[in-house]
């Protein structure tokens, strides 16, 4: 339950910050839901394993009612994913903290997750820098998160110690690394 609000809290902080420090774009590069959804159905069709629907969900709560530009749009994917994976990195640092009477293939997975999410979000970060300063490259940061999640997500189904919100979390950073991809792609 505790997990849940902070994560509730983490997005709306996340919307602030964003409403407030983006600004509002030209009329003539509004990002309509026109846009999410052509965005949206052009990455779904590259890669077939990103659902459709969480695209468009997460890139409209990323921007609320604002207009942005393409570009503004990839950033806000950025953002959302290094959000996702700084809180999921934070949950399974709690997960290890109630280590007492874990299975302890449980627990050398979530030790592994761990590793590999500190050096996603590294990577991540160097990459939204990038892009912001429209630097070439910015993609392989994001491409590492997403490489961090999906082997995070293979290490608990290998010793079959799948933690169910785990899983989940592993999934969202999945698909959020593919929107992100899917910007550099759409360059």
């Amino acid at each position: 339950m505790r997990v849940s609000i902070i994560f509730f809290l983490l997005i709306i902080q996340l919307f602030l910050f964003l409403s407030f420090n983006m600004g509002s774009s030209s009329s003539n590069n509004c990002c309509s839901r026109n846009l999410i959804e052509e965005v949206c159905k052009n990455f779904t069709q590259v890669d077939p394993h990103l659902r459709y629907k969480f695209c468009i969900d997460s890139l409209e709560v990323g921007t609320g009612s604002r207009c942005v530009n393409r570009t503004e749009l990839g950033l806000i994917a950025l953002k959302l994913l290094l959000n996702n994976a700084t809180d999921t990195q934070c949950y399974i640092k709690q997960l290890l903290g109630k280590s007492k009477g874990l299975n302890p293939i449980i627990q050398s997975n979530l030790e592994t997750c761990l590793e590999l999410y500190l050096s996603g979000i590294f990577g991540l970060k160097e990459a939204i820098r990038a892009y912001e300063s429209s630097r070439y490259g910015w993609d392989l940061g994001v491409s590492s998160m997403l490489w961090s999640g999906a082997r995070c997500k293979d290490s608990m189904k290998v010793n079959k110690g799948a933690i169910p919100p785990l899983k989940k979390r592993n999934n969202d950073i999945i698909h959020l690394s593919s929107i992100g991809i899917g910007f550099a792609s759409d360059e």
